[in-house]
């Protein structure tokens, strides 16, 4: 038995997990998972200090809006906390047809499907659809879910220089046009804050017979009428085949959707493996999403004052300097150019109880090295004073 232990073999992945350098540098300076003690609105607790919330994505502040928190919790008392399996397999539940015919209407397309996760929804909607021997052009700067769902379609990648439809036109150039093409983007970057060419991209794809898909998870909810997002901003209904999207944004929830024609939408539910296996989403974040995408058809101010705090805000990081990297949305990056600089960045904001988050590359392209911000429309003019103090201290710091 001791001799068996002494020649015991090495196993290289658990070698690998001790050694690597990112965790170990991850762990050093904590800049990530830190755990909230308490939270009310934009206001979180963080080892016992009081701070404010300037990296979430809850838009509109609608997460703790009385009629999501009601419907969120009537909705567990009516059918428990969870469907515990997939729809395939234990059938979907009539709130989850309710909601996707919420949604269809909402985006104005046909079909809609809900799933558990923002990740699985979007990763499904280039996974299912493109196949080997396919052509895939995306969009440089788009987000982790969409790569992979580009690399489980097996099909042939191509990037474009991020937001430039003149690239993306001399890529297609060298294309056969018979060869089955699929264009993927965002509605806004979530990184930089951008806001998607899309009239140039939608006539490219067109032209080009290219199936065209738009991630709208920031979009939903900050563009559009009522906030219906980056297809409604540009009147382009008929020009995208696919919407995907997270609920875990401006619908206050968690979840994901895909939204468009019925035969697209029923072909997704026969051949999407991350949707055939996916457990359901649950009651309670169903009856969430659902009433918070009733409030921003009836409450109008909540998207008024969101864009209101933005321009404030933008102002704000104009007046002391600060790079946005042209950001055009409540989305908005804080460039500083190196790692050293965004963690002492970061850390400065933090000694004055503003909560961020850092990105350094290869998250963001070298020399984007940045601390991304978010908006929300449940900043009060005194967080935004609170904030632009703040913001002046690190600048200082620099």
């Amino acid at each position: 038995m001791a001799l068996t232990l002494l020649t015991r073999t090495k196993k290289p992945i658990l070698e690998r997990c001790g050694d690597d350098y990112s965790t170990k540098m991850r762990l050093k300076y904590a800049p990530f998972y830190h755990a909230m003690e308490a939270q009310s609105g934009p206001h979180v607790r963080l080892n016992g200090r009081e701070m404010i919330m300037l990296s979430s994505n809850d838009y509109l502040g609608l997460s703790f809006h009385p009629k999501v928190i009601e419907a969120g919790r009537a909705a567990l008392l009516q059918w428990g906390a969870s469907t515990t399996g997939a729809r395939p397999s234990n059938g979907s539940r009539v709130y989850h047809l309710e909601l996707e015919q919420k949604l269809a209407t909402f985006l104005n397309r046909e079909a809609c499907h809900v799933s558990i996760a923002g990740y699985i929804s979007c990763m499904s909607s280039v996974a299912a659809f493109a196949q080997k021997g396919d052509l895939i052009l995306a969009d440089k700067n788009i987000h982790s879910c969409v790569w992979d769902g580009i690399r489980l379609s097996m099909a042939t990648v191509e990037r474009f220089s991020h937001n430039n439809p003149g690239d993306l036109r001399q890529l297609l150039k060298t294309i056969p046009h018979q060869t089955p093409k699929m264009i993927v983007v965002e509605g806004i970057y979530s990184m930089e804050g951008h806001i998607v060419h899309l009239p140039e991209i939608a006539d490219i794809a067109d032209e080009q017979g290219c199936f065209l898909v738009l991630d709208d998870a920031h979009g939903l909810g900050v563009l559009g009428r009522q906030g219906r997002g980056t297809v409604d901003h540009f009147h382009l209904n008929d020009k995208v085949d696919l919407i995907c999207g997270s609920m875990s944004k401006s619908l206050a929830s968690t979840g994901g959707f895909v939204a468009g024609s019925r035969e697209l939408i029923e072909y997704l539910r026969t051949h999407s493996r991350q949707t055939i296996f996916s457990a359901a989403i649950s009651p309670g974040q169903t009856a969430c999403a659902a009433a918070a995408l009733d409030v921003m058809q009836s409450e109008p101010q909540h998207l008024e004052r969101l864009w209101r705090n933005t321009r404030r805000y933008r102002e704000m990081l104009k007046g002391l300097g600060l790079d946005t990297w042209g950001s055009e949305t409540p989305a908005v990056p804080i460039v500083l150019g190196s790692k050293e600089l965004v963690y002492r960045f970061w850390q400065a904001l933090l000694e004055r109880d503003v909560f961020t988050v850092m990105s350094i590359a290869p998250a963001v392209p070298p020399g984007k090295d940045l601390v991304r911000t978010a908006v929300s429309a449940m900043h009060s003019d005194e967080d935004l004073d609170r904030i632009a103090e703040a913001m002046a201290y690190a600048v200082k710091k620099l």
